[in-house]
């Protein structure tokens, strides 16, 4: 399937090293090769377009995912190529709806402040916080448990102490909690605003993971296009 060419000739145009073009070739990235009497690969353009859609798909999907479609689709086999490539792209729908969740959550938080103050109470207790933020002590717990609280400890007597920025956190996850948004989002939330201490850097934080959602999003576009051009090639889009 086309003319003759060298492995240092598909490295070359690949910015590659030739050692690279083989190990594509053992493990499935690139077409099986024949070989020469004196036992030369023999490199055509089938492999240099191989070679072409490989690289493009790994900028959209990763190599992991490259390897496992390149593979399927040289085994022959579309249905596990195609498969791998929507899983590719419905993890990338989660962590959008995922961001779009935190994004939802935290507007919900800006718009309704906390009333911590720096003089506000440290050290409370947990039925203090509880009574603060309108729950039951257990639920306190609850939450402790599932990650969401890190109340510390009170030396000796081993009763839960709430600093001021827990106490913070108590009110966030109330709030949220009052709003229906489920444990995984509180928690992104709570680590977010954990993170940065601020809710303004927050959104500055999301906004650049929408930007690189975006350019992801493109690549694997990018990576459908080569793809499908490479299966029109090999005469497999029917």
């Amino acid at each position: 399937m086309g003319d003759r060419l060298r492995a240092v000739d598909l490295a070359r145009t690949a910015g590659i090293s030739v050692q690279q073009v083989r190990n594509y070739v053992d493990t499935g990235v690139l077409p099986p090769v024949e070989r020469t009497a004196s036992g030369y690969r023999v490199f055509t353009t089938a492999h240099a377009e191989a070679l072409a859609a490989a690289r493009e798909a790994a900028a959209g999907h990763g190599w992991a995912t490259t390897r496992t479609v390149m593979r399927a689709v040289h085994d022959g086999d579309l249905e596990t190529a195609l498969a791998a490539l929507d899983a590719s792209h419905a993890q990338l729908d989660r962590e959008r709806a995922d961001l779009a969740a935190v994004h939802e959550a935290l507007g919900t938080v800006l718009a309704h402040p906390a009333t911590t103050t720096a003089t506000s109470p440290t050290g409370m207790r947990i039925g203090q916080v509880a009574r603060a933020v309108g729950v039951r002590p257990p639920v306190l717990r609850l939450w402790e448990a599932r990650g969401l609280l890190r109340p510390d400890r009170e030396p000796g007597t081993g009763y839960r102490v709430y600093s001021r920025s827990e106490f913070h956190a108590a009110q966030v996850v109330a709030l949220l909690r009052r709003g229906h948004y489920p444990v995984a989002t509180i928690e992104a939330v709570l680590g977010e605003l954990r993170a940065t201490g601020s809710p303004d850097r927050v959104l500055g934080e999301l906004k650049n993971r929408q930007r690189d959602l975006h350019r992801r999003s493109l690549h694997r576009l990018r990576a459908s296009a080569a793809l499908h051009a490479y299966l029109r090639y090999l005469g497999r889009t029917t």
